[in-house]
């Protein structure tokens, strides 16, 4: 093989004060899947796409990173479903959802701990 090795996935990794918070919220509010995780760490996974989060109860919180607490952006087929269910069930929604001139549908959402991503569908 010559040049750059092919990206086979991707997983963001994020350090938040209390896994057992943390559970409640990604999985009871934002519908992700717990997945098997070894002792200090909570791994998830929404439609296949992995987050691992690391308990850190002393480190600096999320939400003192400011613009750098955002992480990362799904895309969905639905955001507008999303956007609903999420927030039946007591989502912190940020913004949106709002077309936006860049050709996408887009939802801001936070954790309580401070992380913030983005949701989002293409406009057709």
């Amino acid at each position: 093989m010559t040049g750059q090795p092919k990206v086979v996935s991707a997983q963001f990794v994020l350090a938040v004060p209390s896994l057992i918070e943390a559970q409640a919220y990604w999985c009871g509010v934002l519908g992700f899947e717990a997945l098997e995780s070894p002792d200090g760490w909570l791994f998830l996974s929404l439609d296949g796409y992995r987050v691992m989060l690391g308990e850190c109860a002393d480190d600096l919180a999320p939400a003192a990173l400011g613009s750098h607490s955002y992480f990362g952006y799904f895309t969905l087929e639905d955001v507008d479903a999303y956007a609903a269910a999420i927030l039946a069930r007591g989502a912190i929604v940020l913004s949106g959802p709002a077309d936006k001139r860049w050709g996408m549908r887009e939802l801001g959402v936070a954790t309580p701990a401070g992380h913030r991503m983005m949701f989002a569908k293409r406009l057709d």
